[in-house]
């Protein structure tokens, strides 16, 4: 009889390990795809079971007691295993399914992203995409996400880590701002101008270039000044093309602009390096078995995005 109770609050206690990796009430409830009421009433039927208190609750946090976080790890590499085990059955079936919790840069979403997400629900009906739009480095493993799109230089080595493209760095403005203030032809002419910034750090922002030609000169480091910094690159390319002044940000910001003549490229000799990462990656936390909506995701956007950002 009482192998048949436990057997009954096999759901509950899966629920309450997703309620220590989200940390609240609210986000466990919206991982599960349940009520919050409905999170709280398994959690209480679970500690009338184990008559003992699991979870402390307070009106501004939550913590698992010593007997609840025991629980939670001593069931964990259990449930990771079912998940696992399903995941490698559900993925025996013809087509891709399921939700795909994704998380992506503002910018590169917005602007390149959307419309090949767009497409690949198109030619995979039976997956559902959530889209989480955030510069903000996230913990994947903690957080629910299957998969994070990212502009970085180094992925975490504990991830797994595929290279959808290359980028760069490129120096725009408008024909009307230089025709005004004049055309660098150098990175030290850039302190004569005003240069619109991504913001780093408190330090003054300083640009670094190096010639494309390698008998061209040696690579150098120019502090520059303006009045506008933002730390979002569509921001830095809408107030270029007001003719603000001289804007850096990664290409695939400056694409459309620079396509339809809006925009075109300062000191082209010269290279910027430093100030963005060079490759976009899809990244995802180590597992034994990776869902054929992720793999097909990937190379969804690997193909999409192979063409790069150059103009």
């Amino acid at each position: 009889m009482e192998n048949q109770k436990i057997n009954t609050l096999w759901t509950n206690l899966h629920w309450l390990s997703v309620l220590a990796q989200q940390g609240s009430y609210t986000a466990a409830a919206a991982r599960l795809g349940v009520s919050k009421a409905a999170m709280s009433q398994r959690i209480a039927e679970l500690e009338r079971a184990a008559k003992v208190t699991l979870v402390q609750r307070t009106t501004r946090s939550l913590r698992l007691t010593e007997a609840g976080q025991r629980l939670v790890d001593d069931t964990r590499a259990s449930f990771e295993q079912i998940e696992q085990s399903f995941a490698q059955v559900r993925d025996l079936a013809a087509q891709p399914s399921g939700l795909l919790r994704v998380t992506a840069p503002v910018a590169l979403a917005r602007q390149q992203l959307v419309p090949l997400l767009a497409e690949f629900l198109k030619d995979f009906p039976e997956v559902r995409l959530e889209l989480d739009l955030s510069d903000r480095l996230s913990a994947l493993a903690t957080e629910g996400y299957d998969l994070a799109i990212r502009h970085t230089a180094r992925p975490p080595d504990t991830h797994v880590a595929w290279a959808l493209c290359s980028t760069e760095s490129v120096l725009v403005a408008t024909r009307a701002y230089l025709r005004k203030q004049g055309e660098p032809q150098t990175p030290t002419d850039l302190q004569a101008h005003n240069c619109l910034h991504y913001p780093r750090s408190q330090d003054t922002p300083a640009w670094t270039f190096e010639p494309r030609n390698p008998q061209g000169g040696e690579r150098v480091t120019v502090p520059v000044t303006g009045n506008f910094a933002a730390n979002n690159s569509e921001a830095l390319r809408e107030a270029a093309l007001t003719g603000a002044g001289i804007a850096l940000m990664p290409d695939f910001s400056a694409q459309v602009a620079l396509r339809q003549g809006k925009l075109v490229r300062v000191l082209p000799d010269w290279r910027p390096v430093g100030a963005f990462a060079e490759t976009i990656y899809a990244i995802r936390p180590y597992a034994p078995h990776v869902p054929r909506a992720v793999t097909a995701l990937v190379a969804h956007l690997r193909q999409g995005l192979a063409a790069g950002f150059g103009v």
